[in-house]
């Protein structure tokens, strides 16, 4: 069983910066695509951010965050990382890590694991 825990939400200015943790436990999560979604209130859970696993490696981004966010993982500390750089107001929402087996997209919402999110609120 694989378990998420995120951690570094918080309230910041626009313009600022933000990392978000996701300890991964149970399996190592580069046998895993990584993904961080994000869900703002009233609106459907959206793709951000994800890192292919096995050998491939290759990361994805929202357009809405491309060149802003960097999706990153430690393996000796089995956590996955997400650096938001240059946040604005709509970047506001929970946001949530999540694991699955490297099949199909890795950009889809179709991921077995997910964490319990963490809040992530940008002040104008």
């Amino acid at each position: 069983q694989v378990q998420l825990v995120e951690s570094g939400g918080g309230l910041v200015q626009a313009g600022g910066s933000l990392r978000l943790s996701c300890a991964v436990s149970g399996r190592t999560f580069s046998t895993y695509d990584m993904g961080w979604f994000r869900q703002a209130p009233g609106r459907e859970r959206d793709f951000v951010a994800a890192i292919r696993g096995r050998s491939d490696r290759s990361t994805y981004y929202a357009d809405s965050v491309k060149g802003r966010f960097t999706i990153s993982g430690d393996n000796a500390k089995n956590t996955v990382y997400l650096q938001m750089n240059s946040l604005k107001p709509e970047d506001t929402a929970a946001y949530y890590c999540a694991a699955k087996a490297v099949l199909g997209s890795p950009t889809s919402k179709s991921y077995r694991y997910w964490g319990q999110g963490t809040q992530v609120t940008v002040s104008s």
